[in-house]
């Protein structure tokens, strides 16, 4: 309660320590085997925590341990969370939704009023994610609508990524400036906004490397020495699409998990089955397509 009486120090609002104290009463629930072994690892090397984190530990406001924190290591564990009736906070994965434990919680909590998704991190474009965080009333999961009705909130700050001013300071921190710079990373009409105001506000030629092209850097200078074979390009398609195919199969086995417990169940109708059946129709046209 170490925070909680910080708080009161800074406010009389008996409203909000009410609401403060109910959330932190809240069950954290961390759904997700990567995070869990990454808290484990900072939980093992608290000793190299700067001064300030190690105040604030011994003070008894430890961030890793506090009542109502749970994690659930197991898949039976995961699901188990869509089944509690009380208000819980589930830290989930992966952060644009496209696989993993997350797509579960989604299926079962988007469509419920009641409920907020917050986004903490970048949405890529094509993702679940960035449809969601970009207002879309219904989406596709697991081969089933769902429509948005939950609360959706996006927290930009926790990207790790530095805007287009930060970049800029970095550049400016250089006593030499640099003589060439090239960017590869980002959305295409950010990068070409990023490459107008570093041209701008610097002087510094920008290059956008082009899919394929081949960059040498000598003597400090940056020379395109030629562009990648027409095979060596597919070669890289095709491990793209192995890649596209190892999620598929990823959200397969999820797709695995959810249809096992739904047909086991002695409450499943003929209905339901037939939907079922229809969704996994759909699963192998799309299998189909990919291959022809």
């Amino acid at each position: 309660m170490y925070e909680l009486n910080k708080i009161k120090e800074n406010t009389k609002d008996e409203s909000f320590i009410n609401k403060y104290k109910l959330l932190m009463e809240t069950p954290v629930y961390v759904d997700s085997p990567l995070a869990i072994s990454a808290t484990e690892i900072f939980k093992k090397n608290e000793d190299l925590f700067d001064d300030d984190v190690k105040q604030e530990i011994e003070a008894g406001d430890n961030p890793l341990e506090f009542d109502g924190l749970k994690f659930t290591r197991t898949a039976e564990e995961s699901k188990a969370l869509n089944e509690i009736g009380e208000p819980s906070i589930i830290i989930s994965a992966s952060g644009m939704c496209d696989v993993g434990r997350i797509k579960h919680h989604l299926k079962h909590n988007l469509w419920n009023s009641n409920n907020t998704i917050l986004f903490v991190g970048y949405q890529a474009p094509g993702t679940l994610g960035r449809k969601i965080v970009e207002g879309a009333k219904k989406v596709k999961i697991f081969g089933e609508e769902i429509a948005v009705n939950a609360r959706i909130e996006y927290i930009e700050g926790y990207s790790g990524h530095a805007d287009q001013e930060w970049l800029l300071n970095f550049i400016y921190s250089f006593i030499e400036k640099p003589k060439q710079i090239i960017l590869v990373h980002g959305e295409e009409e950010s990068q070409k906004e990023f490459k107008n105001k570093i041209i701008e506000e610097t002087r510094i030629p920008v290059t956008i490397p082009k899919y394929g092209e081949i960059y040498k850097v000598q003597n400090k200078e940056v020379y395109l020495t030629g562009r990648l074979e027409l095979e060596s390009v597919r070669r890289l398609e095709k491990v793209e699409i192995i890649n596209k195919v190892k999620m598929l199969r990823d959200e397969m086995t999820d797709m695995e998990e959810i249809l096992k417990n739904e047909i086991l169940s002695d409450s499943t109708s003929e209905d339901e089955i037939n939907r079922i059946t229809l969704r996994l129709k759909e699963i192998e046209k799309i299998i189909v397509n990919i291959i022809e």
